[in-house]
């Protein structure tokens, strides 16, 4: 059968699909499926190319992977197997996979497959090695590419970070490109599609060319890739905008006026604000990390604080109210305020909620270590047995049920190590492991506001305005806030915005007006928490520094800051 879009050679109009898809890592025959009905879906709409991502094929980032001859060897069969069914007539594609090339070397490749065959491949030029990239450890850098021909149409394919310098988009402008379609894998972080935006605009201005922008979409262990797929005309008029943080086909038609191409119909949707942005950015990391990795939904300890609450309710935006399980953990210092607070929480967001009280295993371990302890003081080891006997409960439940326990601790207390190994850090993913306490604050009262589109979570208050005005606190020993080990979170978390994310000086915060003393003993705090760090679940990159990929100190570590 012949489909819609049948293959002939191009004069001078021609319509494209921008394919922004969500793939598994791993998953090559999944991740080729969704290729081939993007595909169907594209020559119903009489589409003669379709583009797609970034090696949608491997799923991005597919590191070490990558050194498997098997898992490259599994990646260039399913391209040619897609080749293969181009033969019907329909829409050519355009995929990004593993290619080992004739040097047996293995590239980050882009492939044109049309009339059945692989008509060409080119390797992708300038491979990042930088924040979350590590591309070089894996992929040989390829020769600066020419264009391929398609259908009599002349077509630039560099590869993502091949046009955030100039040097590959020059070679192909100097060697006859006309459009260029760009393949991307470039994850979220904030304020992110302004700055894809300004280097396609660089690029644009410096060939003259219309350049089409496909980017990946989902989560992928701790990185989000956040579509938002787009194009612009060769004069830098936007020429389509597609939406962030959802699958999607965007379909333009292309017409040749004189030397150049001009998109002459596709879709703007509007981008959302950086609340929303970061919002759904958490939402869609947590929800494919539970459902690629199999989990049949989450299990997390509601507290009645700030912190466990926007997770859970992050969580059911993710997975909806049916997956997620929250269960109280009470102790002689829980107040009936929390106990009110989190059973309210539950309540509103339509989530199972069981209470657990720990009084028998804290005190049985209590007990058990009163020989070994006897002739000390109490202190934060008798605390930390409270959070530890909670993380036990919480894991012998996601043993007996499957849940996976979700981690609720934020980037400010991460830092400084204001959370306890085996106890309140266990858990197999974290939401808000990127988002510092005065933005947990800010992003609860945002949802209790607004209801971002795809959210399958109720609208309303779903984190009670109480959670959100008191006082905050672990409740580890009487009359207990955080306040009385940390500085109030607004200082806290400039003085940590200042050493984690612009690498500032003691001297540069001082003059920020924060006391140096106070300086100092945050650094330290931020040092000697390494070791807690790099036994952390992961959790979703929000900021453009964060925890694992992006900062990567010694946990061994003497050094001091004393300008």
């Amino acid at each position: 059968m012949t489909l819609p879009g049948a293959a002939s050679m191009i004069s001078d109009h021609f319509r494209l699909a921008v394919a922004q898809l969500n793939p598994t890592v791993g998953d090559v025959a999944g991740n080729a499926d969704l290729v081939r009905k993007a595909r169907r879906k594209a020559a119903e709409e009489g589409a003669d190319l379709v583009l797609s991502s970034e090696l949608v094929l491997a799923g991005y980032l597919p590191e070490d992977l990558v050194l498997k001859r098997a898992f490259v060897r599994r990646c260039m069969d399913a391209a040619e197997e897609l080749a293969r069914e181009t033969a019907d007539g329909g829409p050519a594609l355009v995929i990004g996979t593993p290619w080992r090339g004739s040097d047996e070397k293995v590239y980050n490749a882009v492939v044109l497959l049309d009339a059945g065959e692989v008509r060409a491949v080119r390797y992708k030029y300038d491979l990042p090695n930088y924040s979350v990239f590590d591309e070089k450890r894996v992929f040989e850098s390829g020769p600066l590419p020419g264009p391929v021909d398609f259908r009599g149409v002349r077509i630039g394919l560099p590869i993502c970070e091949d046009i955030w310098n100039d040097e590959v988009c020059e070679c192909l402008e100097e060697t006859g490109a006309e459009l260029l379609l760009v393949p991307n894998g470039s994850p979220y972080w904030e304020n992110r599609a302004e700055e894809r935006l300004q280097v396609v605009v660089s690029r644009v201005v410096q060939t003259g060319l219309p350049l089409v922008y496909c980017n990946q979409l989902g989560g992928q262990d701790e990185l989000v890739f956040d579509g938002g797929s787009f194009a612009l005309q060769g004069d830098r008029a936007l020429a389509f905008q597609m939406p962030q943080f959802e699958t999607a086909l965007g379909i333009s038609d292309w017409k040749r006026d004189g030397e150049t191409w001009i998109c002459e119909q596709g879709e703007t949707v509007k981008l959302p604000d950086l609340d929303e942005a970061n919002w759904r950015a958490c939402v869609l990391g947590l929800g494919d990390y539970v459902k690629k990795n199999g989990f049949p939904g989450v299990v997390l300890g509601l507290s009645g604080g700030i912190d466990s609450a926007i997770c859970a309710a992050m969580a059911v935006d993710a997975l909806g109210p049916d997956k997620v399980h929250a269960i109280m953990l009470p102790y002689r210092y829980t107040s009936e305020d929390s106990i009110k607070d989190a059973a309210e929480c539950a309540a509103a967001l339509g989530i199972r909620y069981d209470t657990v009280p720990i009084s028998e295993p804290v005190e049985g371990f209590r007990s058990t270590l009163s020989g070994l302890f006897e002739g000390t003081n109490e202190d934060t080891t008798e605390e930390n047995l409270q959070s530890r006997a909670r993380g036990v409960i919480l894991m012998a439940v996601s043993n007996k049920f499957g849940h996976m326990v979700m981690t609720t601790g934020n980037k400010s207390e991460m830092s400084v190590g204001y959370a306890t190994l085996y106890g309140d850090m266990n858990g197999g993913y974290n939401p808000i492991k990127d988002l510092y306490k005065t933005q947990v604050y800010h992003l609860a009262a945002w949802r209790n506001e607004n209801m971002p589109a795809g959210m399958l979570g109720p609208g309303g208050e779903v984190i009670p305005s109480n959670i959100i005005t008191k006082v905050p606190t672990a409740e580890l020993r009487e009359n207990q806030t955080d306040q009385d080990s940390l500085p109030p979170y607004d200082v806290l978390d400039d003085i940590l915005e200042c050493l984690v994310e612009e690498e500032m000086s003691v001297s540069e915060i001082e003059k920020r007006g924060h006391d140096r003393a106070l300086i100092h003993r945050i650094e330290h705090l931020l040092y000697i928490a390494e070791y807690k760090r790099r036994q952390a679940p992961p959790g979703v990159k929000i900021t453009e520094r964060n925890f694992g990929k992006d900062r990567r100190y010694p946990i061994t570590n003497r050094f001091r800051d004393r300008s």
